[in-house]
């Protein structure tokens, strides 16, 4: 019979791969494997409620079923590691005696590392140290079960988790050292990892409340890393991610001419230039959002021809990709497509809605003595007269959206007013285009990378003057503070934008939330790079810090360093049991050891008896001393009261025996 405490563990170890793999199995098959757990929990106490072998199969084939319908197929990564997890549950269901469970335990470490192939995140490798943990605590009461007393599951979940928590900390130092100097060898085949599929983030085209939705989560979007004091001033800080150039009266697209590639360049390091790293925090975005006016450096990633950069491929690991800022006009003057058909999809509006606009429009470009220049300032300060107001929760609008916004409501987000100004310069036939992305962002906690949020997604429109795209952004006219100070300052000074019902409800959650999320995305940010990330390039260069340039001398210094943990492990050791002994049985050790061997202290010899064999061995008249001094001994061993007088005193017998020994062998020889 299982004893209640080793089953105990095998719950919690199940519970924890439910909860890494929770994310990524099917539904079906997480409810099937939660039915388990909570089986083997009712009969924690009672081991005869077992499950009969006819249920066991049923819920086997059921787990099995509920993959293949989900994944067509039992190979691949994800179907793989449901299927081991399958297995796994299945095998908790039917373990009866210490055979079992030692496989058990062994096939769950393994189980739980595969959750690896799901994600290498922080929060996912402190779920499989846990389940390592828990699995070892089981192993340990499996061998400890006969000699364990009755204590509360707490107590003795306390007791056990201390003792292999001592054990892995003891092996800590030569894993790091492992980390750190064994030669890490490119792999020798790749297995593509799959990411979380239902990120939040960027698409490809833009409604009504898109961008509002979005602004609304605290997620992180991606990290800038490289010299921050490079960066531009917090208002030119605009994240291009796409062009949007087509309207059909509720939605804006991207036509297909901005997908082409830009004409062949060559990227040229200035002073004005410099170069950064963006990270994606959803490798599954296929935008790259760069700085207005930067191009890719790595040669599978494309510029193109609306200035956004893409990769040329799937890409299959969550890196820094280099980019580099080539200042105000570089980019300009390269030979992006400006054809005439490409100017008329960009002056295209849609018939029949948003009429009050479009003489609204016409009659303001009369007055501006129809001068594009002039038209938009006069546009720029209509906005600014007419009481617009900046809000996350605009409502809705009719068919006539634009109508409706300009002359009604006058109550929208950042894609309202880009949307609209894009509109009304096309109502004159000047070119104009909506680009979404994201503006602003935070330093990180450590001031060493720039973090741009969900929240910080932006939309702005560039209109086409002197044959060159010119940044036009409405919402600064409207909202500066959210240009300027950055939108998680914009909503911390101006809580009204958040809706005009719960403000404070919704504040606090956002607080609370936006906080959790800065300190957890730069841990994982911090995982990532530095122990995720550790590859061979850049184990090369820590070591070439350390005039270390080859792998065999890496090797020696692997070997030097598990040599050296061994050696302070070692005087740790004689540390602490030389701080065990007591004076008088040091006193001992040094006396027995100054003795020739057959008169040596037996390990199992009490000293009481020791003496008594020492004075056999000396005359009549001088056997006293030994008698005296293991009676000596036995009083001052169970006395309460330790003092140096008495321990001198001891010392002084002991040295008295050993000159009585030492003249009656003078006296024999």
């Amino acid at each position: 019979m299982i004893h209640a405490y080793i089953r105990t563990s095998i719950i919690i170890a199940l519970s924890l791969i439910l909860v890494a793999q929770v994310l990524f199995n099917p539904v079906a098959l997480s409810l099937i494997f939660a039915l388990i757990i909570l089986f083997l929990f009712y009969s924690l106490k009672d081991e005869s409620k077992s499950l009969s072998r006819v249920w066991n199969f049923l819920l086997t084939i059921l787990a099995l079923s509920t993959i293949y319908f989900k994944y067509q197929s039992f190979l691949g990564i994800e179907a793989g590691v449901a299927i081991l997890s399958t297995f796994l549950f299945a095998k908790a269901l039917e373990t009866k005696n210490k055979r079992d469970v030692i496989v058990l335990f062994n096939f769950a470490m393994f189980v739980s590392a595969s959750s690896f192939l799901y994600s290498q995140s922080i929060w996912m490798a402190m779920i499989v140290l846990l389940c390592l943990l828990s699995c070892l605590i089981g192993l340990y009461r499996l061998q400890t079960s006969e000699f364990s007393t009755d204590q509360k599951q707490t107590t003795a979940l306390k007791a056990d988790a201390k003792h292999v928590g001592k054990f892995l900390i003891l092996a800590l130092p030569f894993f790091i050292v492992l980390f750190l100097f064994f030669p890490r060898l490119p792999p020798l085949w790749h297995i593509p990892i799959p990411e979380q599929k239902n990120a939040t983030g960027m698409s490809d085209h833009m409604s009504p409340g898109d961008i509002a939705e979005l602004s609304q989560s605290s997620t992180l979007a991606f990290r800038i890393i490289g010299d921050m004091s490079r960066l531009p001033s917090r208002n030119d800080l605009y994240w291009r991610a796409m062009v949007l150039d087509h309207y059909d009266g509720k939605t804006w697209t991207s036509s297909f001419v901005n997908q082409q590639a830009a004409s062949i360049y060559r990227p040229i390091k200035s002073k004005s230039s410099f170069d950064y790293q963006y990270l994606s925090a959803n490798p599954d975005v296929m935008w790259v959002m760069g700085l207005e006016q930067s191009i890719p450096v790595q040669a599978y990633f494309q510029l193109r021809q609306d200035g956004s950069i893409t990769p040329m491929r799937q890409i299959m690991h969550n890196q820094p990709i280099t980019l580099r800022w080539i200042g105000d006009s570089d980019l300009q003057n390269s030979n992006l497509s400006q054809a005439a058909f490409i100017q008329n999809i960009n002056i295209q509006t849609p018939d029949r809605v948003d009429q009050k606009s479009h003489r609204f429009a016409l009659e303001m470009f009369e007055q501006s003595n129809r001068q594009p220049e002039l038209y938009i300032r006069n546009i720029l300060q209509w906005y600014k007269d007419h009481e617009f107001t900046y809000t996350l929760t605009p409502g809705l609008l009719g068919e006539n959206r634009v109508d409706e916004f300009l002359f009604q409501s006058r109550r929208g987000f950042c894609e309202h007013y880009a949307s609209s100004f894009a509109l009304l310069m096309r109502y004159v036939g000047i070119p104009a285009r909506v680009v979404l992305g994201y503006q602003g962002g935070q330093l990180a906690p450590d001031r060493a990378s720039w973090e741009v949020r969900q929240l910080d997604a932006h939309a702005w429109t560039e209109v086409q003057l002197n044959g060159k795209w010119q940044r036009i952004d409405p919402t600064a006219i409207i909202a500066p503070q959210r240009i300027d100070n950055g939108m998680q300052n914009y909503i911390d000074s101006d809580r009204s934008i958040l809706g005009s019902k719960a403000q404070k409800w919704k504040y606090r959650q956002f607080a609370i939330t936006k906080n959790m999320r800065i300190w957890s995305d730069y841990a994982a940010y911090q995982w990532q790079s530095k122990v995720v990330g550790y590859d061979a390039e850049k184990q090369q260069s820590w070591l070439s810090k350390l005039g270390i340039t080859s792998a065999y001398a890496s090797s020696v210094m692997m070997m030097l360093n598990i040599l050296l943990v061994v050696i302070i492990y070692l005087i740790w050791i004689y540390y602490r049991k030389s701080q065990s002994v007591s004076d008088y049985e040091r006193a001992i050790q040094h006396f027995s050891k100054h003795l020739q061997i057959d008169l040596h202290k037996q390990p199992a010899e009490t000293f009481y008896s020791w003496m008594h064999r020492l004075a056999a061995w000396v005359e009549m008249d001088q056997q006293q001393i030994f008698i005296q001094t293991a009676e000596y001994y036995q009083q001052q061993k169970f006395s309460l009261v330790k003092k140096n007088q008495q321990i001198k005193q001891f010392k002084g017998m002991l040295k008295t025996c050993a000159y009585t020994l030492k003249k009656y062998k003078k006296s024999l020889s």
